[in-house]
């Protein structure tokens, strides 16, 4: 195709946009109406990703080395740890930092423990971070199993739930949204092909002319790209504004460190990438199954 039919098939598509002004409004608010709610749920289900994938990487093993092991058989534990293919990270904790910690997070209620500094009654513990989250069950059993070891924590009555949760949330979002988008496609298809049949007689003129398919064709899809970055304007906005609303509001206040709302910038961003390209699909999706029916043979 040369650049003289390409504008010509670009302005026709502007002009039966115009000439059909009810129809590309319901097509366009067909358009919005899904998009904005394919929008929420975008962000809600990045956010909740967000969340689930800072507390996983929160997620560690806790090796508490026997307090009667000397530094050479501390250091033959935490040589066998690191050999686990699991693991991505082991970093000893000394029972003097254990201690500080527990300190430092009760507070004033806190101070009854610096009692325990001349005589600290901790053990020593390897931190161990695993390539995966899921792999901590793994490494804590395989850690049990190992000479100098007193106990091993790793969250144990929590985290398979919390596997479990995360994972059934992320598919119910995932189901979700590709349950909108057909929906919009359906709602768009059946909107564009009452447009085209009432534009049959046209179609039927240009096959008679000698009108190939991918000529007639291409008008239809580009007016339904058009209709689809047209309907992602307003759910851009809504949610652009919505989300700098919740983001000032909210941000502020959520204290725990993986309880973060993602930075707006540049997540809105992304999210309007997604919708306008989301839209021009599901655009082009329903122009070009409407006017199928109407070519062929």
């Amino acid at each position: 195709m040369n650049y003289r039919t390409l504008f010509r098939h670009v302005k026709e598509s502007f002009k039966n946009l115009g000439r059909n002004g009810w129809m590309t409004f319901a097509s366009v608010s067909a358009v919005t109406v899904t998009l904005s709610l394919v929008g929420v749920f975008v962000v809600l289900m990045m956010n909740l990703n967000n969340f689930a994938t800072n507390v996983e990487s929160d997620v560690e093993v806790r090796v508490h080395i026997d307090r009667t092991a000397t530094e050479e058989q501390s250091a033959e534990l935490g040589t066998s740890i690191e050999k686990l293919s699991q693991v991505e990270k082991v970093t000893l904790s000394p029972k003097e930092d254990e201690l500080n910690n527990i300190i430092a997070s009760m507070g004033d209620d806190g101070k009854a423990f610096e009692l325990f500094e001349q005589d600290n009654p901790l053990n020593d513990v390897y931190v161990v971070k695993t390539k995966t989250p899921q792999d901590v069950v793994i490494v804590a059993q395989e850690a049990e199993k190992m000479d100098y070891v007193d106990t091993v924590e790793y969250g144990q009555n929590y985290v398979e739930k919390l596997f479990n949760i995360v994972s059934v949330s992320r598919n119910v979002g995932f189901v979700l949204i590709i349950a909108l988008l057909l929906t919009a496609m359906f709602l768009i298809s059946n909107t564009i092909k009452v447009t085209i049949f009432a534009r049959r007689r046209e179609i039927e003129i240009m096959r008679l002319v000698g009108a190939t398919n991918g000529f007639i064709r291409w008008p239809f899809f580009l007016e339904g790209l058009w209709l689809g970055v047209l309907g992602s304007i307003i759910p851009i906005t809504l949610i652009a504004v919505g989300y700098k609303y919740m983001y000032d509001h909210l941000s502020p206040s959520m204290t725990i460190d993986y309880m973060q709302m993602l930075a707006y910038n540049p997540f809105i961003l992304q999210v309007s990438g997604l919708l306008i390209l989301f839209g021009a699909l599901i655009g082009i999706w329903g122009s070009l199954m409407s006017i199928r029916k109407f070519l062929k043979a």
